[in-house]
């Protein structure tokens, strides 16, 4: 698998999807979506930005945002310090890491960095 097969995959409904990603899988897909870490509990991915003002994290934000819908997969966005965004991903449904969440975090990469 490659960041491009990620880019162009759909995220599925996350109920009935099956379980979380074990460790294994989740460290097979981190190195497809680069600046994005697993937190703590295993159960979220996380990436923080600093954008150059705040009107550029807005603008970052409302693509996350056409990506989230467009996805159907929607992150936590906390924006701080005017300029600093943190973007977290988990499959809430699963109670932990689903495919969906490195293909949105791709695709964040994509429009966002």
């Amino acid at each position: 698998m490659t960041v491009n097969t990620l880019t162009e995959k759909k995220c599925q409904p996350c109920e009935g999807i099956g379980k979380a990603l074990d460790a294994a899988r989740i460290k097979e897909y981190l190195p497809l979506t680069p600046g994005w870490t697993v937190e703590a509990d295993g159960k979220g991915i996380v990436r923080e930005f600093v954008m150059k003002n705040f009107s550029a994290a807005v603008r970052a934000i409302e693509r996350i945002a056409e990506i989230a819908e467009g996805e159907g997969h929607h992150p936590d966005i906390h924006l701080t310090g005017y300029r600093k965004l943190k973007i977290c991903l988990t499959t809430h449904a699963l109670g932990g890491l689903s495919e969906n969440d490195f293909i949105v975090a791709a695709k964040i990469n994509e429009r966002v960095t």
